[in-house]
């Protein structure tokens, strides 16, 4: 994504406000096992890490992790280009739910509720647990500097938990203020409520929870600042 926005003329600064890490003790539990359910890359990289079968087929939520899943040598690979509804609806479409147990690579967290989704159509769901992600606890110092002196245009966000943590972060730096002059765009409905919050001069979401979509409402804004 930074990638993306600097070959559009941007200043990009990257801001972490998740810290991924292993759950102690994990394991996988793959046995009778018919397919591998991910939502996220950092699940697929955690399950990669404890097991190193890439036998298995994979049935990710959106091209980002799907790429990361090949990467990881896994070879049969296939994006839902979405969410977690649209990954149950390519589930449905592909699996038989007699063929076993699907192996859902999760963090402690997770957006959404695939199992109940896929349980509801007969699929047995196995929701491995295996890395947790730790909300940041203040803005960096960096951060906090270009937000108070108005060096911030926009900002992009990608899940409801960062979105919710970007905001009480702001909050309790007493920066509120800093975010009327700031353009956000969220990847989904959910991110945009947890955004809502703040006074942004606009708030935009994408057509539908992909990458490509979120850069496109975005190309759509410098296009029409362009032209004004």
């Amino acid at each position: 994504m930074a990638r993306a926005l600097e070959a559009r003329g941007l200043d990009v600064m990257v801001e972490p406000l998740l810290d991924i890490e292993p759950v102690p003790g994990a394991r996988v539990e793959a046995d009778g096992a018919q397919g591998i359910l991910v939502t996220s890359a950092n699940g697929i990289r955690a399950l990669a890490r404890l097991h190193s079968d890439r036998s298995l087929p994979v049935w990710a939520v959106g091209d980002s992790s799907a790429a990361v899943s090949r990467a990881l040598g896994y070879d049969r690979v296939e994006s839902a280009g979405g969410d977690v509804d649209t990954l149950a609806g390519l589930v449905a479409r592909r699996v038989d739910p007699a063929g076993g147990v699907l192996l859902h690579a999760a963090g402690s967290v997770t957006a959404g509720d695939l199992a109940g989704l896929l349980e509801a159509q007969g699929y047995r769901v196995r929701r491995q647990v295996l890395y947790r992600a730790v909300t940041a606890t203040r803005l960096s110092a960096e951060l906090h500097r270009a937000l108070k002196g108005g060096a911030v245009d926009l900002a992009l966000f990608f899940s409801p938990r960062t979105a919710a943590t970007f905001v009480r972060l702001v909050a309790a730096a007493g920066l509120e203020s800093s975010i009327a002059r700031l353009a956000a765009y969220g990847l989904s409905a959910n991110v945009s409520a947890q955004l809502a919050p703040l006074p942004w001069a606009r708030l935009r979401q994408a057509a539908e929870p992909t990458q490509a979509a979120l850069l496109a409402a975005l190309d759509l804004d410098l296009t029409r600042e362009s032209l004004s």
